[in-house]
């Protein structure tokens, strides 16, 4: 018998894994992790061949968490995929394997995928 599981993070767990299997960042195109918490949303650009991050920004970064009341919405996760892309771009970071984390593509995570893409980052 399978073993199921039962609880929400147990089940994104699960999910990130199978994605990860298939996602590998490399230094010419970096994975884009994202992790959202209740309240807050992080997201980093990972070189997995040295084991590195490359460049990374969250709601508690203090360019992000002066502008913002609650770090856990899709506002929010909009600035978070703007600085993000424009700290890579400043690397020269200009393509990027999308690693969702096992969330759900929709809602913020949705929100700073389309930040990342309208400053010029390739998916």
């Amino acid at each position: 018998m399978a073993v199921k599981y039962k609880t929400r993070s147990e089940r994104r767990r699960r999910r990130h894994w199978r994605i990860r299997k298939k996602i590998f960042g490399t230094p010419e195109r970096p994975r884009l992790a994202v992790f959202g918490s209740l309240n807050h949303i992080y997201a980093q650009m990972i070189d997995d061949l040295a084991g590195h991050t490359i460049v990374s920004a969250s709601t508690l970064d203090k360019e992000i968490a002066g502008k913002i009341k609650h770090g856990g919405n899709v506002e929010a996760a909009k600035l978070v995929g703007q600085l993000i892309a424009k700290r890579a771009l400043e690397k020269g970071i200009k393509r990027v394997v999308f690693d969702r984390g096992g969330h759900a593509y929709h809602g913020r995570v949705k929100a700073l995928a389309d930040a990342v893409r309208s400053e010029g980052i390739e998916f």
